[in-house]
Protein backbone atom coordinates (compact mmCIF):
# COMPACT_ATOMS: atom_id res chain seq x y z
CA UNK A 1 0.00 0.00 0.00
CA UNK A 2 1.38 3.69 -1.08
CA UNK A 3 0.94 7.23 -0.06
CA UNK A 4 1.35 10.70 -1.54
CA UNK A 5 2.15 13.43 -0.49
CA UNK A 6 2.64 16.63 -2.61
CA UNK A 7 5.31 18.74 -3.27
CA UNK A 8 5.86 22.73 -2.24
CA UNK A 9 7.24 25.13 -4.32
CA UNK A 10 9.28 27.26 -1.71
CA UNK A 11 9.31 30.16 -3.69
CA UNK A 12 5.51 31.25 -3.40
CA UNK A 13 4.18 28.68 -1.29
CA UNK A 14 1.79 26.94 -4.13
CA UNK A 15 1.42 23.38 -4.41
CA UNK A 16 2.98 21.44 -7.09
CA UNK A 17 0.49 18.32 -7.74
CA UNK A 18 1.95 16.97 -10.41
CA UNK A 19 4.93 15.94 -8.06
CA UNK A 20 4.05 12.77 -6.20
CA UNK A 21 6.84 10.81 -3.81
CA UNK A 22 5.82 6.70 -3.47
CA UNK A 23 5.42 6.02 -0.10
CA UNK A 24 6.24 2.37 1.61
CA UNK A 25 4.03 1.79 4.95
CA UNK A 26 7.50 0.59 6.35
CA UNK A 27 9.06 4.43 5.87
CA UNK A 28 5.81 6.10 7.67
CA UNK A 29 7.79 7.66 10.05
CA UNK A 30 10.80 9.01 7.96
CA UNK A 31 8.37 10.55 5.59
CA UNK A 32 7.09 12.30 9.03
CA UNK A 33 9.91 13.51 9.82
CA UNK A 34 11.07 14.75 6.34
CA UNK A 35 7.27 16.51 6.13
CA UNK A 36 7.53 18.53 9.37
CA UNK A 37 11.36 19.54 8.74
CA UNK A 38 10.06 20.64 5.12
CA UNK A 39 6.67 22.22 6.68
CA UNK A 40 9.04 24.19 9.32
CA UNK A 41 11.07 25.35 6.34
CA UNK A 42 8.54 26.50 3.81
CA UNK A 43 6.72 28.54 6.80
CA UNK A 44 10.16 30.07 7.68
CA UNK A 45 11.13 31.37 4.10
CA UNK A 46 7.79 31.78 3.16
CA UNK A 47 6.69 35.28 1.30
CA UNK A 48 4.96 37.60 3.99
CA UNK A 49 2.60 38.98 1.19
CA UNK A 50 1.66 35.53 -0.03
CA UNK A 51 1.37 33.12 3.16
CA UNK A 52 1.32 29.48 2.68
CA UNK A 53 -1.92 28.07 3.46
CA UNK A 54 -1.76 25.98 6.53
CA UNK A 55 -4.79 24.07 5.97
CA UNK A 56 -3.13 22.32 3.26
CA UNK A 57 -0.36 21.09 5.87
CA UNK A 58 -2.81 19.82 8.98
CA UNK A 59 -4.78 17.88 5.73
CA UNK A 60 -1.92 16.77 4.87
CA UNK A 61 -0.41 15.63 8.14
CA UNK A 62 -3.44 14.17 9.38
CA UNK A 63 -3.29 11.83 6.42
CA UNK A 64 0.29 10.82 7.07
CA UNK A 65 -1.17 9.63 10.68
CA UNK A 66 -4.01 7.64 9.22
CA UNK A 67 -1.52 5.91 7.04
CA UNK A 68 1.21 5.30 10.06
CA UNK A 69 -1.97 3.80 12.39
CA UNK A 70 -2.71 1.46 9.47
CA UNK A 71 0.85 0.34 10.10
CA UNK A 72 0.77 0.31 13.15
CA UNK A 73 -2.73 -1.87 13.06
CA UNK A 74 -1.41 -3.97 10.35
CA UNK A 75 2.14 -5.12 12.87
CA UNK A 76 -0.54 -5.40 15.77
CA UNK A 77 -2.35 -8.20 13.63
CA UNK A 78 0.75 -9.77 12.23
CA UNK A 79 1.81 -10.45 15.40
CA UNK A 80 -1.17 -11.67 17.03
CA UNK A 81 -1.59 -14.43 14.22
CA UNK A 82 2.21 -15.43 14.93
CA UNK A 83 1.68 -15.67 18.38
CA UNK A 84 -1.90 -17.75 18.17
CA UNK A 85 0.08 -19.86 15.73
CA UNK A 86 2.12 -20.31 18.30
CA UNK A 87 0.06 -21.16 20.79
CA UNK A 88 -1.61 -23.78 18.40
CA UNK A 89 1.75 -25.37 17.91
CA UNK A 90 2.78 -25.48 21.95
CA UNK A 91 -0.90 -26.87 22.45
CA UNK A 92 -0.78 -29.76 19.71
CA UNK A 93 2.65 -30.45 21.28
CA UNK A 94 1.12 -31.32 24.88
CA UNK A 95 -1.30 -33.47 23.39
CA UNK A 96 1.09 -36.21 22.64
CA UNK A 97 0.59 -39.12 24.57
CA UNK A 98 -2.94 -37.93 25.81
CA UNK A 99 -6.50 -39.40 24.63
CA UNK A 100 -8.97 -37.27 22.40
CA UNK A 101 -11.88 -37.13 20.45
CA UNK A 102 -11.64 -36.25 16.63
CA UNK A 103 -14.50 -35.49 13.68
CA UNK A 104 -13.25 -37.74 10.84
CA UNK A 105 -14.41 -38.98 7.71
CA UNK A 106 -12.09 -42.13 7.59
CA UNK A 107 -10.64 -44.51 9.89
CA UNK A 108 -6.73 -46.00 9.90
CA UNK A 109 -7.45 -50.17 10.97
CA UNK A 110 -5.10 -52.43 12.43
CA UNK A 111 -5.81 -55.32 15.06
CA UNK A 112 -7.52 -52.45 17.74
CA UNK A 113 -10.68 -51.53 18.99
CA UNK A 114 -11.82 -47.85 17.58
CA UNK A 115 -14.04 -46.10 19.94
CA UNK A 116 -16.11 -43.43 18.76
CA UNK A 117 -19.85 -41.82 18.90
CA UNK A 118 -22.16 -39.55 16.99
CA UNK A 119 -24.84 -36.78 18.09
CA UNK A 120 -28.18 -37.33 16.44
CA UNK A 121 -30.30 -34.48 16.66
CA UNK A 122 -33.05 -36.86 15.63
CA UNK A 123 -34.71 -40.45 16.86
CA UNK A 124 -33.80 -43.05 14.80
CA UNK A 125 -35.62 -46.43 14.38
CA UNK A 126 -32.75 -48.02 12.27
CA UNK A 127 -29.08 -46.84 12.72
CA UNK A 128 -25.99 -48.46 10.45
CA UNK A 129 -22.47 -47.65 11.20
CA UNK A 130 -20.90 -48.24 7.47
CA UNK A 131 -16.99 -48.77 6.83
CA UNK A 132 -16.16 -49.08 2.95
CA UNK A 133 -12.54 -50.17 2.31
CA UNK A 134 -10.58 -47.79 0.47
CA UNK A 135 -8.65 -50.69 -1.39
CA UNK A 136 -11.35 -53.17 -1.86
CA UNK A 137 -14.10 -50.79 -1.90
CA UNK A 138 -16.26 -53.77 0.03
CA UNK A 139 -18.67 -52.72 2.34
CA UNK A 140 -19.32 -53.99 5.52
CA UNK A 141 -22.27 -52.83 8.33
CA UNK A 142 -22.24 -52.11 11.66
CA UNK A 143 -26.11 -52.25 13.05
CA UNK A 144 -26.25 -49.98 16.26
CA UNK A 145 -30.39 -50.67 15.93
CA UNK A 146 -32.92 -47.84 17.39
CA UNK A 147 -31.67 -45.03 19.14
CA UNK A 148 -32.89 -41.68 20.99
CA UNK A 149 -31.24 -38.67 19.91
CA UNK A 150 -28.21 -37.79 22.03
CA UNK A 151 -25.07 -38.85 22.40
CA UNK A 152 -24.65 -42.68 19.98
CA UNK A 153 -21.53 -44.52 21.05
CA UNK A 154 -20.26 -47.39 18.76
CA UNK A 155 -17.06 -49.76 18.73
CA UNK A 156 -15.64 -51.31 15.56
CA UNK A 157 -13.49 -54.47 16.39
CA UNK A 158 -11.55 -55.26 13.07
CA UNK A 159 -10.27 -58.93 13.96
CA UNK A 160 -14.53 -59.56 15.13
CA UNK A 161 -15.56 -58.05 11.72
CA UNK A 162 -12.73 -59.36 10.07
CA UNK A 163 -11.44 -55.96 8.49
CA UNK A 164 -8.19 -56.06 7.42
CA UNK A 165 -5.49 -53.50 8.24
CA UNK A 166 -6.07 -50.23 6.30
CA UNK A 167 -7.89 -47.43 5.72
CA UNK A 168 -11.76 -47.46 5.64
CA UNK A 169 -14.36 -44.25 4.83
CA UNK A 170 -16.85 -44.54 7.60
CA UNK A 171 -20.21 -42.50 7.94
CA UNK A 172 -23.55 -43.15 9.92
CA UNK A 173 -26.72 -43.81 8.29
CA UNK A 174 -30.40 -43.52 10.35
CA UNK A 175 -33.74 -43.45 9.07
CA UNK A 176 -34.44 -40.18 9.02
CA UNK A 177 -32.01 -39.18 7.00
CA UNK A 178 -29.58 -37.56 8.89
CA UNK A 179 -25.92 -38.23 8.74
CA UNK A 180 -24.37 -37.05 11.91
CA UNK A 181 -20.76 -36.61 12.03
CA UNK A 182 -18.38 -39.27 12.95
CA UNK A 183 -16.22 -38.87 16.06
CA UNK A 184 -13.41 -41.34 17.26
CA UNK A 185 -11.08 -41.23 20.09
CA UNK A 186 -7.52 -42.19 19.80
CA UNK A 187 -4.27 -41.54 21.67
CA UNK A 188 -1.97 -38.97 19.91
CA UNK A 189 1.09 -40.45 19.23
CA UNK A 190 2.82 -37.61 17.40
CA UNK A 191 2.23 -34.33 15.90
CA UNK A 192 3.45 -32.51 12.34
CA UNK A 193 3.34 -28.70 11.97
CA UNK A 194 2.58 -27.99 8.10
CA UNK A 195 1.57 -24.75 6.58
CA UNK A 196 -2.25 -25.35 7.63
CA UNK A 197 -1.58 -26.01 11.17
CA UNK A 198 -0.76 -28.63 13.63
CA UNK A 199 -1.76 -32.09 12.42
CA UNK A 200 -2.26 -35.02 14.94
CA UNK A 201 -1.31 -38.64 14.25
CA UNK A 202 -4.23 -40.38 16.64
CA UNK A 203 -4.73 -44.00 17.09
CA UNK A 204 -7.67 -45.59 14.88
CA UNK A 205 -7.99 -42.23 12.85
CA UNK A 206 -4.61 -41.17 10.88
CA UNK A 207 -3.50 -38.04 10.31
CA UNK A 208 -5.88 -35.57 11.68
CA UNK A 209 -6.13 -31.80 11.44
CA UNK A 210 -5.76 -30.07 15.08
CA UNK A 211 -8.72 -28.10 14.13
CA UNK A 212 -10.97 -31.44 14.11
CA UNK A 213 -10.49 -32.00 17.79
CA UNK A 214 -14.25 -32.00 19.23
CA UNK A 215 -13.28 -33.28 23.27
CA UNK A 216 -9.78 -33.33 24.92
CA UNK A 217 -9.30 -36.44 27.35
CA UNK A 218 -11.87 -39.13 25.89
CA UNK A 219 -12.54 -42.01 27.43
CA UNK A 220 -10.78 -43.69 24.46
CA UNK A 221 -9.21 -47.52 24.81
Amino acid sequence: MTSSVNGTNSANGSSTGGDSVGVNLTDVSQLQNNFITLMVAQIQYQDPTDPVDSTQFVNQYSQLSQVQSLENLNTIQKNSLVLADNLQNLTAAGLVGQKVMVSVDSLQLDDAVVDGQVQLEHASTSTTLKLTSAATGEVTKVALGPQEAGSVAFSVDPQKLGLAPGKYSVEVETSSGEKPKVEVGGKVSHVRVSESGPVLEVEGAGSVPFYNIVEFGSAAA
